[in-house]
């Protein structure tokens, strides 16, 4: 479905959050005893409950963010300040009490528990910009890497997502306040031109507090995405990259085009490999479903590599990224079993 234009979103779209939110709360107690008493005929500990839990949670954040982003735009005199400094901090700042109350509600009715390991960026790279490139699979891994990276490691995050993700009201206001680039698929050469041209501009001028954000896979890892990256590169000519492909089994081949804008308009940042396992089998809302209360220990593994240690070719960085795109799936089906 198209996205709607931004006015629609900002009009209609995010005042119908906060209404939906103020009806669902009032009417709780009767969504609560349909959930309990469809409870005992689902398998299970009880996942309607649950699910009305996290719904009504989610939804009651998303809410709450927008009266305080509304707030926010208010004292920023209307918009006309909120690109300041001072206003920027105080939107990572909202970022970060958000994520945090986000986690301690997912703690506590899912059950997550996330382990970081590895190197720490803040130790390994210091006082320095960074270029983290993540590893795209299962629900919520990009909420809990922005979690880390703003709440454990103080850092301002410039971030590469899908256009779609405006759907999210609080997403869409929130990061079209900061530097952030939402993208939609290219469909002509002069458009992914254009997209390159932007992920660069949005990699320059990184401060030594600042962390950009790619997800060089382009989507969430699934074995049928798997196997469409593998024939998209046979079908561009690239026989020896789709048999590198071929060879890993648990992420997608990554798109080397927005890592190579990010590095050339940043050389003097280092970069921070991130991958994760715990949520690598719950692929669809049935598998989500299923793995009510979900149980799970998310392990986070973090490698640094400093910009003298990053290769300066073309060719050079592209095989660089699939060598440690390869790492990473070995890092994966090591580990994954070991996340549960």
């Amino acid at each position: 479905m198209p996205l709607p234009p931004r006015w629609v979103r900002r009009v209609l779209l995010a005042p119908g959050v906060v209404l939906l939110a103020v009806v669902v709360i009032t009417t709780l107690p009767v969504w609560a005893l349909l959930a309990a008493a469809l409870s005992p005929l689902v398998p299970g500990r009880l996942r309607p409950l649950r699910l009305l839990w996290i719904g009504c949670v989610y939804l009651v954040w998303d809410a709450a963010a927008l009266l305080a982003l509304f707030g926010l735009w208010v004292a920023a005199g209307f918009g006309r300040r909120q690109r300041s400094p001072a206003f920027q901090r105080a939107h990572y700042l909202l970022a970060g009490w958000f994520l945090r109350a986000l986690f301690w509600q997912a703690r506590w009715t899912l059950r997550l528990r996330i382990d970081v390991v590895g190197t720490d960026p803040d130790t390994a790279l210091p006082g320095r910009p960074e270029l983290v490139l993540c590893r795209h699979a299962g629900p919520g891994d990009s909420f809990i890497l922005i979690h880390g990276l703003v709440n454990w490691f103080r850092r301002e995050p410039r971030i590469v997502l899908k256009e779609s993700l405006q759907w999210d009201p609080a997403i869409d206001v929130l990061l079209n306040r900061l530097p952030s680039r939402f993208i939609a698929p290219p469909r002509d050469g002069d458009q992914g031109a254009e997209l390159l041209r932007q992920i660069g501009h949005l990699a320059t001028a990184l401060d030594d507090d600042d962390a950009f954000v790619i997800f060089p896979e382009g989507g969430n890892f699934t074995p049928r995405r798997r196997l469409r990256a593998i024939a998209r590169l046979r079908s561009a000519g690239l026989e020896r990259m789709a048999r590198r492909a071929e060879g890993m089994r648990h992420v997608l081949a990554p798109r080397p085009g927005g890592v190579l804008a990010a590095l050339e308009a940043a050389p003097e940042a280092g970069v921070i490999f991130v991958a994760h396992t715990g949520l690598d089998r719950m692929l669809t809302v049935t598998d989500v479903w299923r793995e009510l209360p979900m149980d799970k220990r998310i392990v986070m593994r973090f490698w640094s590599v400093p910009p003298e240690e990053v290769p300066t070719g073309r060719q050079e960085r592209i095989d660089w990224l699939f060598d440690w795109w390869a790492q990473i799936d070995d890092w994966i089906a090591a580990n994954r079993d070991n996340a549960t």
